[in-house]
């Protein structure tokens, strides 16, 4: 039996059935919050639909603004050439994605919690930092999303539409309250409607097969800015605040606490995310085939073709019109504006869970939400107001960019924490995943050195700049790349605490030590976290 009852005062606690003559009444892990999914401890297949939900949610920052915006530019600009880019950010994705989920499932604590309980106070803080940035670096793009969506469907100036967005997703977060299915069968709709759009237009343009076959698997960086492109479709893809978002979700189903049931749990949720993580795939594929396939057509008329020389969201509703018709800009801000607004709920967790996870403080959604939304909006105000709109589009490209250069400071605690016996137990990363998972993390780190190395040498070879202004960007720049690379190290060589882990009690323990229940299993106390909250079960036999 999972009970859910609670007595005054006390939190609610995970209970695992003894079975014949066991003990029904050891307390494993505590409950982090009293209303949640209960997934039945019973070996069946129908459990899957009790997970379904949180890799959809994680699901929509692979659909975001901003990949649909740097989708455009690279299909614009190369074609097919980095359709390969997509491929890979989409594996690479996957493999950590689960990992996220896995460290949420088998610890009981999400990724910002165990962050907070292994690094000293002045590097948790600058983690902590590192994160919130992703999120409101994340959020940009959503608020200029917004805004254009706005623009084309009512006519409201690009910078009142940024102004406006403090405030549009504030509905939304208030169907928190009607449970958590519901929620996540909103973004999925939202999913589903973006994914039609381009899937239709996909057909009509009818993009070379094979030209497209070699974009997928023949690697290329050909063109005036392509590396640039390419790294921001890779920031675009796979997101920092995302692993905080993945480890924290999956703490909304009560799974049976047994070794079975965690892993039952990593594989359905490895399912869950591979089934949500190829949509998103296919969405990527279809947008940058589309606008690759009309962008490039022989037969494009020169005002199209003007578009395409400078494609943005804001412009890019003419891809749509073969299909939709008059109707192609209506029906585009509308998936524009639900991939904006599913992308900041999303974005709003993870901000609650970093700053939960990270300084033990909350806030409420709907505070949290404004203020991330007012450091968001300010920057694309003043690009907006100054640039215009193609200037919002580059800041989304600069936006993604960043995040790619954040994300190795939530991936190594990650990768360290799922590789770690102590934390894991039985369920610690296997060699080759560690191998395979490091590998993808060093390529990344690596070009992440590459590109800022190459934009602080190529000032100073094209010489461009006056002696005092060489020494300043060698200076400064080469200081900034040092710490950059000094950070990582300490990350990656730091050697991880080895105190005990409950979870790691509970899978070395015997079946006869767990029937007698004469080994408790304590841990630190996950504080109420500002899950979404679920219909409440009292008992699932």
């Amino acid at each position: 039996m999972v009970s859910n009852s609670t007595t005054s005062g006390q939190q609610p606690q995970f209970m695992v059935g003894g079975g014949p003559g066991g003990n029904a009444n050891v307390p494993l892990i505590d409950s982090i919050e009293a209303e949640q999914i209960v997934v039945p401890d019973k070996k069946s297949w129908k459990n899957l639909f009790a997970y379904m939900g949180p890799g959809f949610l994680v699901s929509m920052a692979y659909i975001d603004p901003g990949n649909l915006e740097t989708d455009l530019q690279a299909g614009a600009k190369y074609k097919y050439g980095q359709l390969w880019v997509i491929l890979l950010a989409s594996c690479a994705a996957l493999i950590i994605q689960s990992l996220a989920a896995n460290l949420g499932v088998v610890t009981g604590k999400h990724l910002a919690e165990h962050c907070r309980a292994e690094y000293p106070k002045r590097p948790n803080y600058v983690l902590w930092l590192l994160a919130e940035l992703s999120v409101v670096v994340c959020d940009i793009p959503e608020v200029i999303g917004t805004a254009f969506a706005l623009n084309m469907l009512f006519s409201i100036p690009v910078w009142v539409g940024v102004l406006l967005t403090g405030v549009s997703t504030l509905v939304l977060l208030a169907l928190q309250k009607y449970g958590v299915r519901k929620l996540e069968f909103l973004v999925a709709l939202f999913v589903f409607t973006i994914a039609t759009c381009f899937f239709l237009e996909l057909g009509y343009a009818k993009p070379d097969a094979s030209e497209v076959l070699k974009g997928l698997f023949i690697p290329q960086l050909k063109g005036d800015g392509a590396t640039m492109n390419a790294i921001s479709l890779l920031g675009a893809m796979v997101m920092p605040h995302n692993l905080f978002l993945h480890s924290a979700l999956v703490l909304s189903r009560k799974i049976p606490r047994t070794v079975g049931g965690i892993k039952e749990a990593c594989r359905y949720y490895l399912i869950e995310s591979g089934v949500a993580l190829a949509l998103a795939f296919l969405i990527n594929v279809a947008v940058i085939s589309v606008s690759g396939s009309v962008c490039h057509s022989s037969n494009i008329n020169p005002e199209n073709k003007e578009s395409c020389a400078d494609l943005d969201l804001n412009t890019a509703s003419f891809l749509l019109r073969n299909v939709l018709g008059k109707w192609s800009s209506k029906l585009f801000a509308v998936a524009l504006l639900a991939s904006g607004q599913s992308s900041t709920i999303t974005g709003t967790y993870a901000g609650q869970y970093v700053m939960q996870g990270f300084l033990d403080l909350r806030l409420v959604p709907w505070m949290r939400n404004l203020l991330t939304r007012c450091l968001a909006i300010l920057p694309s105000l003043i690009v907006v107001i100054i640039g215009g709109s193609s200037a919002a589009g580059n800041l989304i490209v600069y936006a993604s960019m960043i995040l790619n250069y954040v994300l190795p400071f939530a991936l190594i605690p990650l990768l360290k924490f799922t590789s770690s016996k102590t934390k894991m137990g039985v369920h610690a990363n296997s060699f080759l995943l560690s191998a395979t998972t490091w590998v993808i993390g060093s390529l990344m780190m690596a070009i992440n050195v590459y590109f800022l190395s190459k934009t602080l040498i190529d000032p100073l070879i094209a010489n461009k700049l006056n002696h005092v202004q060489k020494v300043c960007v060698g200076v400064f720049g080469f200081s900034a790349l040092l710490t950059y690379i000094a950070c990582i190290a300490y990350l990656i060589i730091r050697k991880n605490k080895e105190n005990s882990s409950s979870l790691l009690a509970l899978t070395r323990m015997s079946s006869q030590q767990m029937n007698d229940g004469s080994q408790s299993l304590p841990r630190e106390d996950i504080v109420s976290m500002q899950l979404p909250r679920g219909p409440a079960n009292a008992d699932v036999n």
